[in-house]
């Protein structure tokens, strides 16, 4: 059984789904547009006439009952799997014409194992036949931008799973994106290498202002980083809320004990737990 969540409130005032997706993120210009999204695997619809605004120049993270299309909702933006019906655009244009990164859960397959670490920060720009001088000058003032103390010269199997996952978020920052993906990154690092790349990611957010959308498992992951938590409804999936997390940066340990950001992940384990118990 699922809930009808066509109606909302905000701040009292009753609005649709397509609102809460069209007005969360203010009055400005959205970086990325969806509109009428529709996706189905066999007989099971993931996405029906699906909208949303996502703003420019903040970090969102997406967080979600497990098959909610978390995963899918961010290939699909990034233009990795197809959709069925609608309209994906970046400041009206399509995938194909921006610079984006990637950064897979899975960062172990996401590296070439016969390069060494800093040939694979520079692929991409290899991709793009950017001369090898520059190719090296751009990986360089990365490294030394983010003081990134990794033996570069090392290839992936010689390195730590946080080691290869920074890896991984530096090759997908070298082409300077207009916007970051991030599917479940830490999901298989341990508690130690995990607080180690949220303070590394989080650096690398303010350092660049990027736009960056993360799929998270983990609500203190996705409330910590985040200036906006985008949650999600079991499938059909709907935008059931988009809540701020007025936060200030850099946040650490003390963040975790700050009122704000223990009302902002109260709200959105309360309406987890509703999608839960549907």
């Amino acid at each position: 059984m699922v809930a009808s969540l066509a109606v909302r409130t905000i701040d009292g005032v009753p609005v649709d789904q397509g609102d809460v997706a069209r007005h969360s993120s203010g009055n400005k210009r959205p970086h990325v547009t969806v509109r009428g999204l529709t996706k189905r695997f066999g007989d099971r619809t993931i996405y029906e006439k699906f909208d949303l605004d996502l703003p420019r120049g903040k970090f969102i993270s997406i967080f979600g009952p497990n098959g909610c299309g978390k995963s899918t909702l961010i290939n699909m933006i990034a233009g990795l799997i197809p959709v069925d019906e609608g309209e994906i655009l970046f400041d009206g244009q399509t995938i194909n014409e921006i610079r984006f990164g990637y950064v897979f859960q899975n960062y172990r397959d996401a590296l070439f194992p016969w390069m060494s670490a800093w040939d694979n920060i520079a692929y991409p720009l290899r991709f793009m036949k950017v001369p090898k001088a520059e190719r090296n000058a751009r990986v360089e003032a990365l490294v030394k931008r983010f003081d990134v103390r990794l033996n570069l010269q090392q290839y992936p199997y010689q390195m730590s799973g946080g080691q290869q996952q920074l890896v991984s978020i530096l090759r997908a920052l070298i082409v300077e994106p207009e916007i970051l993906f991030l599917d479940e990154p830490f999901s298989a690092l341990d508690y130690e290498m995990t607080l180690f790349m949220r303070d590394q990611l989080q650096r690398m957010f303010i350092e660049t202002g990027t736009t960056t959308i993360i799929v998270s498992h983990d609500l203190d992951e996705a409330v910590y980083l985040a200036d906006q938590v985008l949650l999600l409804s079991r499938a059909p999936t709907r935008v059931v809320d988009f809540p701020g997390v007025d936060v200030p940066r850099p946040r650490n340990a003390l963040t975790l004990a700050d009122a704000e950001f223990n009302r902002v992940k109260g709200h959105c384990l309360d309406i987890f737990q509703q999608q839960v118990r549907l």
